[in-house]
């Protein structure tokens, strides 16, 4: 066979799939021996797809050929190396897949515009092991029909796309080098939540083979499509999740669990995050209380801004958004003041906390709502905005993106493409 460069570049090499299926594959002598229906590849990471069997219509019945047997793959006619086909049972393995019957038609993720797409047609091409999969055809099909012009509009690379193959015992394969790792959290969650259930089975088991980035997935999901996902799951499946997210979204999402599940999962938390969560439950969503999270940067305003420096690269496990501000306790533990961190960085290291941050922050209590929040975050341009009880003390902090997720309506935010 002649050994071509696979590259997604030289559009003129191979075959596309829409051209030789339903065609005649005819034995070494030339006489017929029935029509492709498919073509099995096997997925191997980040190099392209590779033939390793055809699916041969011979009447009602489906033989299935190894690649070994093949002798010439092009338009038209399919010829074998063999004088007659070994009928043989098939069971797919690990990591293999239809190419009709899985990806031609079928929703993919394009993964560099973070979308979903449908395969229209598939290239593939001659390579030094055999035949490959190197591109995909993702345009739609002009309404009138007819062939579509490859060579005007080239196919796009095959690695810029994530099959959603459904076939269990290919999902380890798939976990470990699939490219939905290259993905942000929040663009799996918008992924998620305009899949079908099916699609979403599948972008959950991949992302469940790493526990915190599926924490993170969770984190970012809109709260209808949180608690629908976290219902179908066993108990332990949603504290293994719920205890890797930030207190603040672990509440939210255990509020919106059907009250009988709510005390089992409460109790099977780990006891810190637990009792994060109880305080966090006691607040309404709407409010303040509500809306803030536990993880904020507060320091003795007798500490210089070394020390607060040193604290803050210890904290690698808060959330980077609540630790734009230094905040500075009074003697009695109360808010005192507050230095944004840009400015901490611009002053000397040894300045006392007192000396330079800004007395008596802009604070909300725990009960005010989002209007109260926003307004103030707006008015003096805060990135965070501490929440202080009867007595002054810090009980959270509320980031900006919290606020501007509680104060956009619903159906702005997950707008379509």
């Amino acid at each position: 066979m002649k050994t071509v460069a696979t590259s997604p570049d030289q559009s003129s090499a191979g075959i596309f799939l829409s051209t030789v299926l339903d065609q005649s594959v005819v034995d070494i002598t030339g006489k017929q021996l029935g029509k492709l229906a498919d073509i099995i590849v096997r997925l191997r990471g980040n190099d392209y797809p590779l033939l390793t069997a055809l699916v041969v219509g011979v009447g009602s019945e489906r033989v299935f050929v190894p690649a070994t047997d093949l002798h010439d793959l092009s338009r038209g006619t399919i010829k074998l190396a063999t004088p007659r086909l070994d009928v043989r049972a098939f069971q797919r393995r690990p990591g293999e897949v239809l190419l009709r019957g899985d990806v031609l038609g079928h929703r993919l993720i394009d993964v560099e515009r973070v979308e979903f797409v449908r395969a229209h047609d598939i290239r593939l091409s001659p390579a030094a092991d055999g035949w490959v999969v190197t591109a995909l055809d993702v345009r739609k099909p002009h309404w009138w029909g007819g062939r579509t012009d490859h060579t005007r509009n080239p196919p796009r690379d095959w690695r810029s796309f994530e099959a959603l193959i459904g076939h269990e015992p290919s999902l380890l394969i798939r976990s470990s080098s699939g490219r939905l790792r290259g993905l942000k959290p929040a663009e799996i969650a918008d992924l998620i939540e305009t899949a079908s259930s099916t699609e979403q089975t599948e972008l959950l088991a991949q992302v469940h083979s790493d526990p915190e980035l599926e924490a993170d997935v969770f984190e970012e999901l809109d709260d209808h499509s949180q608690a629908q996902l976290l219902s179908g799951q066993s108990a332990e499946d949603v504290v293994n999740v719920l205890s890797r997210m930030r207190a603040d979204d672990a509440a939210d999402a255990i509020a919106d669990l059907p009250q009988h599940r709510r005390a089992a999962i409460l109790a099977a938390l780990p006891e810190a995050q637990r009792v994060k969560v109880l305080n966090l439950l006691g607040y309404h969503t709407a409010t303040a209380g509500g809306l803030m999270g536990l993880e904020f940067l507060a320091l003795p305003e007798n500490q210089t801004i070394a020390d607060a420096l040193n604290v803050l690269r210890a904290a690698t496990g808060h959330q980077p958004e609540a630790l734009t501000a230094i905040y500075t306790l009074d003697e009695s533990g109360a808010l005192s003041g507050s230095l944004g961190l840009v400015h901490a960085l611009q002053r000397d290291p040894q300045s006392v906390l007192k000396d330079v941050a800004t007395p008596a922050p802009v604070h909300v209590g725990p009960q005010d709502d989002i209007i109260e929040i926003t307004t103030r975050m707006a008015d003096f341009n805060l990135l965070t905005l501490p929440v202080i009880d009867d007595d002054g003390h810090i009980l959270g902090v509320i980031t900006v993106d919290d606020a501007l997720e509680a104060a956009i309506p619903e159906h702005w935010r997950r707008r379509t493409k």
